[in-house]
């Protein structure tokens, strides 16, 4: 006869949580970012922005959910382990650092962007800092310009949210 210790049994537990940030700008710009993370595993972003000029437009979590002085009181990009600015894939990079986005002729930009730098819980959460769309294109650090290994030279902040938990 086999005997079975149940006590000894865990079941991983599966928690999903939620963010969401609604962007505001003085300019018209306006959407809706979703985040979502499973357990311990990367988050997924999902968004629609509109009224931007069509092309690319550099999209970071900043490390402050401060919008007093509207996103230019957001810090700077999201960065806990002291990295430079660089590309979503690259290993020495911002946390933040999430590239571009891509918009339209119709100046909308629809999204869905995975990445492991940016979590929901824990001590490196997301949760209560900002998300921040840039009037120009990122140049993952590679531009050659002063602000490539600061700031990806992505330009002005022409819209942000506070990214808060979701129900």
């Amino acid at each position: 006869m086999v005997s079975i210790d149940f006590t000894q049994i865990t079941k991983e537990k599966h928690t999903m949580a939620k963010g969401v940030a609604v962007l505001n700008s003085s300019e018209g710009v306006q959407g809706t970012i979703f985040f979502t993370q499973e357990g311990q595993g990367v988050t997924t972003v999902t968004g629609t922005v509109s009224g931007l000029k069509p092309g690319l437009h550099g999209f970071h979590v900043h490390a402050l959910g401060d919008t007093t002085n509207g996103c230019m009181s957001t810090g700077p990009h999201f960065n806990p382990d002291g990295k430079q600015h660089g590309a979503p894939e690259d290993a020495n990079r911002h946390a933040g650092d999430l590239g571009n986005i891509v918009v339209g002729d119709d100046g909308t930009a629809t999204f869905t962007i995975t990445d492991c730098q940016i979590p929901l819980t824990g001590p490196n959460s997301i949760v209560g800092r900002a998300v921040v769309v840039h009037a120009d294109p990122d140049d993952l650090g590679k531009g050659g310009h002063e602000l490539s290994l600061s700031t990806g030279n992505a330009g002005g902040r022409i819209a942000c949210g506070i990214i808060g938990l979701q129900g």
